[in-house]
């Protein structure tokens, strides 16, 4: 993608007849060109946009096609093993079909008893799911297929350009819809790496517990001068991405709204509101916290971003559409595009900081590949305009998770706290699995510091507590095995998968785990 002139152009726009300050002279010489694309003419399919990394979507699409169809293989497979359950030799026929087609054995425990009692489907249909994640986790810090992982190049230089637009750290609360997990890896562009990612329902994030994430951070800068010394005039940045739906705006909108798209956004700029007045009232250094609102169409992909004032002022009735930069832009060059995009954004966002100019102006370019990447392999939008989540994450963590529509997300310390997340998603999966008879698979994940003592030994009490509390909350659910929980925790100082550390599935399934 040609980034070269990215912020040339948007100095000169800019700068007109005055003398740059040494800040936007920073941003005028970023090197935004990444170094793993071809510089001049990348691949291009026929009628794509010039900005378009061809390369990229074809590597994004191979991996989203490889794992969703790990899980999109479990039911075809689980109705074989139905066909042939009382067959001669079913137990060793079973175990074979599941290692051809799942890649993973089956607990022999439940195959040896099918001649007594039938199959329990729904159960070998949660261990399938749990099976299907525990795979694309090892897979995920084995290889980093995404290619974002802190020591990649792509990741050095992103946060190298976050700190030339004057931002020490970029936090994102995406909406915990399933619709919306991949919006850092894929429709931003961004390496995951470099995002301090938290979802939540109707994207309302916890203002005390973001305001002690900023805490930590702003220790961290002048204690160990990271991710920069303090004395550096840099920025937390916090981003809200709030969703809509293009083609069905009143049903398939935020859950948490009412699918009320202009809801939506006041709510989630409140949200960002609150947090810098906490900051504010707090420590008296609120200019140190910028926001930014961005919405997210979850038809198309394509992004509309609420640019804020020099004064951090958002407006909620005007914004930057990607979409319709992308149909502008669609005849000319890479560098004409780069052009009109900052043209557009200045024009927009006449008084924003130079350093939020520039990163706008590099999420829209972004987010055209995006729009590609949805137009050339969907033909413009998604066939699954609504949920089709494969399984519920509840808990902190689920670094590995970057695909839409794979997982709903809870994030929560504890089930009291975060009902209302984990409601949400309950309602959902009964919609998508329990009216076809199928169960909730609801994977809980509690990431700690292996360097600090204990810190492995409370993440699964952590895991224990909330499975208990998930249990006592769904009670019927469970009762009618409609629900099965998978507990993992991970190191995240360590570049693991996740550890199994117990199912709500029968004893012997743990083992086999």
């Amino acid at each position: 993608m040609a980034y070269r002139s990215l912020a040339k152009n948007v100095e000169r726009l800019r700068r007109g007849p005055t003398a740059p300050s040494k800040r936007s002279m920073a941003v005028q010489t970023l090197a935004l060109e990444p170094e793993a694309s071809p510089k001049c003419t990348p691949l291009r399919d026929s009628g794509s946009h010039a900005l378009t990394d061809e390369l990229s979507n074809k590597h994004l699409q191979a991996y989203e096609i490889e794992i969703k169809e790990k899980f999109d293989r479990i039911v075809p497979f689980l109705k074989k093993l139905s066909e042939i359950q009382h067959e001669q030799d079913f137990a060793n026929r079973a175990q074979k079909l599941s290692r051809s087609e799942l890649g993973f054995k089956l607990p022999d425990h439940f195959l040896e008893k099918a001649w007594v009692r039938p199959l329990d489907m729904r159960a070998l249909f949660a261990w399938c799911v749990f099976q299907s994640h525990q795979q694309t986790s090892d897979q995920f810090f084995d290889t980093d297929p995404l290619k974002g992982s802190e020591s990649s190049d792509q990741a050095k230089t992103f946060e190298s350009f976050i700190s030339e637009c004057g931002f020490h750290l970029l936090d994102i609360t995406p909406c915990a819809d399933g619709r919306l997990a991949h919006s850092i890896a894929y429709a931003l562009r961004i390496p995951f790496s470099a995002v301090r990612r938290r979802s939540h329902a109707g994207a309302l994030f916890d203002v005390e517990n973001t305001v002690n994430r900023w805490v930590k951070t702003e220790h961290n800068r002048y204690r160990a001068g990271l991710p920069n010394p303090p004395e550096v005039p840099t920025r937390y940045l916090k981003v809200v991405i709030y969703h809509f739906s293009s083609i069905d705006p009143s049903h398939q909108g935020c859950a948490a709204h009412g699918s009320n798209d202009s809801l939506a956004a006041a709510a989630g700029h409140a949200r960002l509101l609150d947090f810098r007045k906490a900051v504010e009232k707090s420590f008296c250094c609120g200019a140190s916290v910028d926001l930014l609102l961005i919405g997210l169409d979850t038809d198309t992909d394509a992004i509309r971003i609420h640019v804020p004032s020099s004064g951090s002022e958002i407006p909620l009735d005007k914004w930057i559409s990607a979409l319709d930069i992308y149909q502008q832009t669609k005849s000319m060059s890479a560098d004409q595009a780069i052009q009109e995009i900052a043209r557009q954004v200045q024009a927009v966002a006449s008084t924003a900081d130079p350093g939020m100019v520039s990163f706008v102006t590099r999420l829209i370019a972004n987010n055209i590949s995006q729009i590609d990447y949805v137009r050339q392999l969907y033909g413009g939008s998604y066939p699954d305009a609504g949920h089709a989540e494969r399984f519920i994450g509840v808990g902190i963590g689920f670094k590995e998770v970057h695909l839409r529509n794979l997982t709903y997300f809870s994030h929560l310390d504890t089930v009291e706290e975060g009902a209302p997340d984990l409601d949400v998603g309950v309602k959902i999966f009964k919609g998508l699995n329990v009216s076809r008879d199928l169960p909730i698979p609801v994977v809980i994940r509690f990431d700690y510091s292996g360097d600090v003592p204990g810190a492995r030994e409370r993440a699964i009490a952590d895991c224990r507590r909330v499975d208990s509390a998930i249990a006592s909350r769904y009670q019927r659910l469970v009762a009618d095995g409609l629900l099965h929980t998978f507990l993992t925790i991970r190191d995240r100082d360590q570049k693991k998968s996740a550890e199994v550390v117990g199912s709500s599935l029968d004893p012997s399934f743990q083992e086999e785990h």
